[in-house]
């Protein structure tokens, strides 16, 4: 494609000997700040679409595009030969699509099928445990919702809602206990279990936890911000604000 050419040259032009000085000095390293910002970004507008998510993906794509120029100049790939593998990956694990030809596979059994491909794959074949390969660099939630996916796969699950929810209330129980015994790690630790019943309880209904959580960022900040809008925020004023956050609720939901 003339555009993706296009772009790898001016990638190149910008790394190279007269080139712009923070892309030369730029390394793999300081890139992940970026890449990181860049994903959220993505995120907060995918949503929306249009030319807001069109922008992003571009920044996502200059990123790829950027650490695969370094790798290329250290003799270690270029950005050829990562949509070689990407390529060949899509192949191999879509085997109902591009080998046998299997017609009326569900979209569960098309991702069994893409995990039991994927374990057996070599860049894979270190992982012992189910929980292996899970990123280090997930946020806490990302992990605790990839954990219970990955056990859940296995029949290490609740059989009935009303089980997730009496865990909860345990777990609630539990940290009232330890609450008052007033030891932080114990106190800690309770709140941690209570919080991971809680993404379980999220993924047992269907739901994703960090877009749950997020909707209710969302709502909060509606009713606080027609809080402030019509009263004195402050401690002494508490009264009139508890009321405005109930006028709140009915007139920006």
């Amino acid at each position: 494609m003339k555009e993706f050419d296009n772009l790898i040259s001016i990638m190149k032009e910008l790394r190279g000997e007269n080139g712009c000085p923070w892309d030369k000095k730029q390394t793999l390293n300081s890139l992940k700040e970026y890449l990181l910002e860049e994903t959220y970004e993505t995120l907060e507008v995918m949503d929306e679409g249009g030319d807001k998510l069109k922008g992003e993906l571009g920044d996502l794509l200059l990123n790829i595009v950027f650490q695969s120029q370094i790798c290329e100049e250290k003799k270690e790939f270029n950005i050829k030969n990562v949509i070689e593998t990407l390529t060949e990956k899509l192949i191999r694990r879509h085997p109902h699509i591009f080998l046998n030809k299997i017609e009326g596979l569900s979209a569960e059994e098309v991702k069994t099928q893409w995990d039991k491909i994927k374990s057996e794959e070599k860049e894979h074949e270190d992982r012992k445990s189910i929980l292996d390969g899970i990123p280090k660099t997930f946020s806490p939630m990302m992990r605790a919702e990839k954990i219970i996916k990955k056990v859940s796969k296995v029949g290490f699950d609740w059989e009935d809602i009303n089980d997730v929810l009496d865990k909860i209330q345990e777990e609630i129980e539990e940290l009232r206990v330890e609450l008052k015994k007033g030891k932080d790690k114990e106190i800690k630790d309770e709140l941690g279990d209570l919080i991971f019943s809680l993404i379980n309880l999220s993924r047992y209904l269907g739901y994703n936890s960090s877009d749950v959580l997020e909707n209710t960022n969302k709502k909060f900040e509606r009713r606080f911000r027609y809080v402030e809008n019509n009263c004195e925020i402050k401690k002494e004023n508490i009264v009139e604000m508890k009321k405005k956050w109930q006028e709140s609720k009915k007139i920006v939901g």
